[in-house]
């Protein structure tokens, strides 16, 4: 038998060169079509790989950025032996990369150049299954968040104690099956709560300590990690990379970012951190058990938390009042003196006491925080809420102005990066996202728009309802929801409504189901991913939500062929972060305005609107309801971050346009 012939190799071919050569081979492999931007953004990532470089691509849906990267990273991670990291904002984009892309992409390097690379998914800590935990090992978790780390976060409302109870319980069923112990392998899935009963943070894990150490799930993904040669994680995972904590990732030279748009998000979520009395309460029914000489000190500084919060009102907090400036000095000595009490103990297989010190430490550097110059000279931002029922107990909000620092620095430095969304400009410039990622100047990053494989001035309809009343405080006008009405009835249901709060889906859903004989779906009354499912069935339902559905939401063909936009999303005037963003955006000379609103309302606006063109055969009409963007001076730099529909503000044009379409 003759020996099997020599795979190829990479000498002498340059870097794009064989990123095409592989995207080809992958494209071939699904009887795909050869997509100019997408090979032109995967010669441009190889070189940018090739020479260490940042590169933001913004590249429309259609485009094929998935295979486009991991054609280039993959292939330089083979080539070089540096690590390639790839880092997604959504489960849905998660999973098609590890399960379909990045395999294919695999199997392609692999006939380039003789060796596929080897894949690994990670995720932070509490997506796993702790087995100790589930062993008895941990005291139960019955306070909910209270030291919540996503100060943005929109879980649905924790189920009743019965239902709880069988979640824990399918769980632990679960639980002696899986082999991941990875949360989103999970399904149903189960609430934060259940989920909180099974799971434990780094900071609370006993690591060697622990007598399950060698059957540790999340250690296992770490291993995993380690010996891959590309590493796919999410945003939540990277942006505690970005905020000091680097070590969470493998040692890597290559980053991808796709969905790049939502990292500043994301890593502000990361830093973002939770003070509460019902938090230090909990800490010293931990110390009555782990640190006795800190019980007394705790209690007391929950009660002068309590009295000193009860005292302010919702929204930001500019300065640390007596007060609340007194009572965090009492909560920073307590858990000081609780932590000492801790130093020098016998290591023990005690959950509690890890999960004392944990929470303990993170008392420490809100103290530390609160107690610096952060607030006066804006580097952090405090805020009180107490959610949406005015009678919960306050809760007191911390988190960083700005992280573009710590994104240079802990993300971009030293390594080679494609950040990619379909959404990376405001008005047609790369320059306010670049900022927000760190980057000075045009010299230290390269930006292309790639394009988009849709004609989306063909395809779709942008109509501006200029005739509406300006947008008020009190929710949606009952002119808008007549419009909203004539055309979810012209388009005979199909319609994506997007709204700019939940207090407005829901009036749209009950004014639509009052006149419609369509179904009408509304965010809130079932699981989303059921929802979007449900519309996804039925060409004649209309799905109607608020932030959850701008982002992320793919429903192509002609089930979508209706996007409704209430408003344009500007966020809140009371939002304590775009506050302070406005604010030194003034101080610097600029106008916090335009800086911050009108970029945040572009990218959302940009991204809601995407929802409608998916693939070459959709059809449709993006509908937004607000006067201003015909009229504003700030119009121009929206309708700029918008697809190339063709625009139009004749509603019976686009009425007609819509029951054509519908037949």
């Amino acid at each position: 038998m003759p020996p099997p012939p020599e795979a190829p190799t990479l000498a002498g071919e340059p870097p794009a060169a064989l990123a095409l050569r592989v995207l080809g081979h992958a494209v071939a492999a699904i009887e795909g079509r050869e997509r100019a931007g997408q090979q032109r953004m995967c010669a441009a990532a190889a070189e940018a790989m090739d020479g260490g470089a940042v590169l933001l691509a913004q590249a429309g849906t259609g485009t094929g950025k998935s295979l486009a990267y991991l054609a280039a990273g993959m292939g330089a991670a083979v080539g070089t032996g540096r690590r390639l990291v790839v880092s997604t904002a959504t489960l849905a984009l998660q999973r098609q990369i590890v399960l379909k892309d990045g395999p294919l992409v695999a199997t392609a390097v692999g006939a380039c150049v003789g060796r596929e690379p080897r894949i690994a998914l990670l995720k932070g800590w509490h997506n796993y299954i702790c087995r100790y935990k589930l062993a008895g090992g941990y005291p139960a978790d019955d306070d909910p968040a209270l030291f919540a780390l996503d100060a943005t976060s929109t879980a649905a409302p924790e189920p009743p104690r019965g239902a709880l109870g069988e979640q824990i319980l399918r769980v632990r069923r679960w639980a002696e099956e899986t082999t991941s112990g990875d949360r989103d392998d999970l399904s149903p899935g189960v609430s934060d709560r259940a989920w909180r009963q099974v799971s434990v943070t780094r900071l609370e894990c006993l690591g060697v300590a622990c007598p399950l150490h060698d059957d540790c799930l999340p250690e296992q993904a770490r291993s995993r990690a380690r010996e891959a040669d590309v590493v796919v994680t999410n945003h939540a995972l990277l942006g505690i990379a970005a905020t000091g904590s680097p070590g969470v990732l493998p040692e890597h030279g290559l980053l991808v970012i796709d969905e790049a748009h939502d990292l500043v998000a994301r890593v502000t979520s990361a830093a973002t951190v939770e003070l509460s009395a019902a938090a230090i309460e909990r800490c010293s029914r931990l110390a009555a058990r782990h640190a006795k000489a800190a019980v007394e000190p705790l209690q007391h500084a929950a009660a002068s938390l309590r009295s000193a919060l009860d005292e302010l009102p919702d929204g930001r907090v500019r300065t640390l009042r007596p007060a609340l400036h007194d009572a965090t000095v009492v909560v920073h000595a307590a858990a000081k003196e609780a932590l000492s009490s801790l130093a020098g103990r016998t290591v023990e297989a005690d959950g509690g006491r890890a999960v004392l010190k944990a929470q303990l430490l993170l008392l420490t550097e809100i103290g530390d925080r609160l107690l610096s110059d952060g607030l006066t000279t804006l580097r952090d931002v405090a805020w009180v809420s107490r959610g949406r029922d005015a009678a919960q107990a306050p809760r007191l909000h911390l988190a960083p102005l700005t992280v573009d620092a710590a994104i240079a620095a802990n993300l971009l430095d030293g390594r080679a990066v494609v950040a990619t969304s379909a959404t990376l400009t405001v008005g047609g410039s790369f320059e306010p996202m670049a900022r927000s990622f760190g980057l000075a100047d045009g010299d230290s990053y390269a930006a292309e728009d790639y394009g988009s494989p849709f004609d989306h001035g063909r395809q779709g309809i942008l109509y501006v309802a200029s005739h509406l009343p300006r947008p008020g405080r009190d929710g949606i006008s009952d002119a808008a929801l007549q419009e909203l009405t004539e055309l979810v009835v012209a388009a005979r249901g199909g319609t994506l409504g997007l709204f700019s709060s939940m207090r407005a889906a829901v009036r749209a859903a009950e004014h639509l189901r009052e006149r419609l004989d369509t179904p009408v779906l509304c965010q809130g009354e079932d699981q989303l991913p059921a929802l979007v499912a449900a519309f996804a069935r039925d060409p004649s339902a209309s799905l109607l939500g608020t932030l959850s559905l701008w982002q992320g939401v793919d429903v192509p063909g002609a089930t979508c062929r209706l996007v409704v936009i209430d408003r344009i999303p500007f966020p809140r005037p009371d939002d304590p972060l775009a506050s302070a963003r406005a604010e030194r955006a003034e101080v610097n000379g600029g106008s916090g305005f335009v800086e911050v609103s009108v970029a945040h309302a572009a990218l959302l606006l940009a991204q809601g609107a995407g929802r409608l063109i998916r693939s070459s055969e959709d059809r449709g009409v993006v509908a937004i309801l607000d006067s201003r963007l015909a009229t504003a001076g700030y119009a121009r730099v929206l309708l700029r971050s918008l697809p190339a529909f063709w625009p139009t503000r004749d509603g019976a044009l686009v009425r007609g346009s819509l029951a054509r379409l519908s037949l």
